[in-house]
């Protein structure tokens, strides 16, 4: 029976990896509509937030006139579109629209002493134009709060009397002023209006008046203020995210998505489903970073955040703060008009976008195309990718090969059936891991090969090619001999470059199944998110090394018995605590969340100024380099095979470029290739001077143990 199973999974072997790469054949169209996708949003959109302009206004000595002026100053800059939020009685009081008294107040203004027991709010129109435009909007939205209101007059202006404190009819939520809106309109402005939950119920006829208007205005997209979209409340109840978002589609108006928010705005996903998935992604410029970063770091964050990310709108906000070193209120709207127009010494982030092929205007969101025969295609890839797992668990138990393959095909039939995105997620994590660590697995078997001979199976027989040097040999942690003396520098040179390229080509392998499963358009607007980054960092490291104590040498048996007779010293104990900090650090570099120091932040700007784009650091200076020094010395020296382990870091790295879906394909495969050839360079440069210091050793070597023993 034992006998079967092996020659079952023999034969098998050869069929799961013909799969492997009928699998990797299917991705390929896949990989090519998500490229061409990619290239059918070219417009960029510069936003500014309206009402921290009112309130940068509200601090200089004409209000009025310095708000005029900074619109003029934001078109001349590139500025395009304002944000106009959700308005209050506070924000309509910076807009100079009204003049907000509470009752004490009110009395004095008309001498008479404060009322006892009244804390109202008086509104006063400044012009009885605002009272036309506002007057009603501000009625409704206490009304429906159960607030009384009634009329008020005073010095022949008309307001409103509102039975409320001030502090509390002052956050009271009102739909965005209608009379800035149509000002900015005037002025050439594309308006955002930004919608939140807060005015509850949700009123579909009060909604779809309130679109009806912004159609008018031109208006192409919404952004949402607070934790939740607009609807979100109410859904569970009636629908009330089905019905905006198809209202959305009426009108013609979609969505912005904010960047790298803590927690996700609610119900996003539901609305952007609905609305045919007519998102742009938005990145955020916070107050503190518009006053404190340079002009020129602020263009190059927008140009990285729009090549390497697909980001196609910019907002743009402001404080105003009190400075003692300067004697006054400053803000950060002439640094950030800079960053936008550029300078004499440098240029601004408008005319980088154009140079790198963007358009400025209006955001667009993707072309999504969904063929018929898509579904068929992916089913290939899905089979490829748990050919490729059961692949790998072959390399460690043989036994289970074509157990595992059986099984994960019905796994994978039962898991699709519950949720086909979580089965897509899990089959690419699976083959992201599996492929640089088959990879790996056959390097190192490649090398066994031309320095122990071949041994088929792990406890075979040794059959060292060449020993010349037998006294060197001995039994070690592992057994066999620990120098090969067969092949000359030449040979092992070119034998090395080899491996370093076919082992990348098959790390590589596992990159269609990422983008063949994860080719929905909700993966590059990271609506969803590919799960299992710290997993994919971890297991190739973890699985190569345990190949390498386990896998090579007389048997596993004997490997496991010789590392539990191993003494623990000092040595050992520390070395541990340098390997589990190094480890701690390298988790903390992985995933969006990633931090990095300011040096390396330097030198990641160099070298996205020299080459377009940035290759991984890790990747070019340290993983590759090593792995071809690594391989050069390990068709020598035993030793060098632990250099497999980095080795794992780079080659897991480059697939997980491709795990950030909301990337560029044709940028993830530049960097990648990037960081191969300069790998490459660097690991030449290293061989070179390793054999420069072995000829000194050997030649100096010698005679310094002779002058020693002496």
């Amino acid at each position: 029976m034992l006998q079967s199973l092996q020659q079952w999974n023999r034969r098998a072997g050869k069929w799961l990896w013909a799969l492997t790469v009928i699998g990797i054949i299917a991705a390929m169209p896949l990989g090519v509509m998500r490229y061409q996708m990619e290239k059918t949003s070219e417009y960029v959109e510069f936003v500014f937030d309206y009402r921290d302009l009112l309130q940068v206004a509200t601090y200089q000595a004409k209000p009025l006139d310095f708000l005029d002026a900074q619109l003029e100053e934001m078109k001349a800059a590139g500025i395009g579109t304002m944000a106009v939020f959700e308005s209050t009685l506070d924000e309509l009081n910076w807009a100079g629209r009204i003049t907000l008294y509470n009752s004490a107040q009110a009395a004095a203004l008309r001498g008479e002493p404060a009322p006892v027991n009244e804390n109202y709010t008086y509104v006063l129109f400044t012009e009885d134009s605002f009272r036309e435009g506002l007057g009603e909007m501000i009625v409704q939205t206490f009304t429906r709060a159960e607030i009384p209101v009634r009329p008020w007059t005073y010095a022949g202006r008309t307001g409103l009397v509102i039975e409320t404190p001030v502090e509390d009819a002052s956050v009271k939520t009102m739909p965005p002023d209608p009379i800035a809106m149509k000002e900015l309109h005037d002025r050439g402005f594309q308006l955002l209006p930004r919608l939140s939950d807060r005015i509850r119920p949700f009123d579909a006829e009060l909604t779809e008046t309130m679109l009806a208007n912004f159609k008018a205005l031109g208006i192409k997209r919404i952004l949402f203020d607070g934790a939740a979209v607009t609807g979100y409340a109410d859904h569970a109840e009636d629908k009330s995210l089905r019905t905006f978002g198809e209202l959305l589609k009426e009108y013609g108006i979609g969505v912005s998505a904010i960047e790298n928010l803590k927690t996700p705005q609610k119900g996003m996903n539901t609305l952007a489903y609905v609305t045919d998935y007519n998102v742009a992604r938005l990145y955020s410029l916070s107050e503190n970073d518009s006053m404190q970063m340079s002009p020129d770091a602020i263009a190059d964050r927008f140009l990285l955040a729009a090549k390497d990310r697909n980001i196609r709108m910019f907002y743009l906000n402001s404080q105003p703060l009190r400075s003692l070193d300067k004697g006054g209120i400053v803000h950060s709207l002439g640094n950030v008009y800079e960053a936008i127009r550029g300078s004499d010494d440098a240029e601004g982030a408008a005319k980088l976008l154009e140079e790198y092929g963007f358009k400025i205007g209006s955001a667009v969101p993707f072309e999504t195309n969904h063929a018929p025969w898509m579904k068929a295609v992916k089913a290939l890839v899905a089979l490829g990718a748990v050919a490729i797992i059961a692949l790998l668990i072959g390399v460690f138990a043989p036994a289970l090969l074509l157990p595992s393959f059986v099984a994960g095909v019905i796994g994978s039939a039962g898991l699709y059936a519950v949720s086909s995105s979580i089965l897509e997620q899990a089959l690419a994590l699976g083959a992201s891991i599996s492929a640089p660590t088959l990879a790996l697995v056959w390097a190192i078997r490649r090398v066994q090969l031309h320095t122990e001979g071949d041994r088929r199976s792990v406890g075979g027989q040794w059959n060292a090619m060449q020993q010349s040097e037998p006294s060197r040999s001995g039994v070690g942690m592992f057994g066999g001999q620990w120098v090969f003396t067969g092949l000359p520098a030449g040979r092992r040179l070119t034998m090395a470059l080899g491996l370093y390229i076919c082992t990348a080509v098959m790390s590589l392998a596992g990159v269609p199944f990422i983008f063949g499963l994860l080719n929905d358009i909700t993966y590059s607007l990271v609506i969803q998110q590919f799960r299992g980054v710290s997993l994919l960092h971890l297991a190739p490291i973890a699985l190569v090394t345990l190949y390498l104590f386990l896998y090579t040498g007389t048997s596993i048996v004997d490997n496991i018995k010789k590392l539990l007779k191993l003494q623990i010293t000092v040595l050992w104990v520390v070395a541990a605590g340098v390997i589990g900090v190094v480890g701690m650090y390298y988790m903390s570099r992985t995933g969006n969340a990633g931090t990095a120091l300011n040096v390396e932040l330097l030198f990641r700007n160099l070298l996205e100024s020299t080459f377009g784009v940035r290759p991984r650091l890790k990747e070019f200076m340290f993983s590759h380099p090593l792995f071809l020094v690594g391989l050069f010395l390990a068709l020598r020296y035993r030793a060098a095979w632990a250099l497999f382990v980095i080795a794992s870091i780079g080659q897991l790295s480059m697939v997980d470029t491709f795990a950030h879906i909301h990337t560029p394909i044709i940028l993830s495969v530049i960097r990648v290739l990037l960081g191969l050839g300069l790998g490459a360079v660097i690991g030449l440069v290293l061989i070179g001077l390793w054999q420069v210091l072995e000829g000194v050793w050997r030649r100096w070597g010698t005679k310094l143990k002779t002058a020693l023993s002496e």
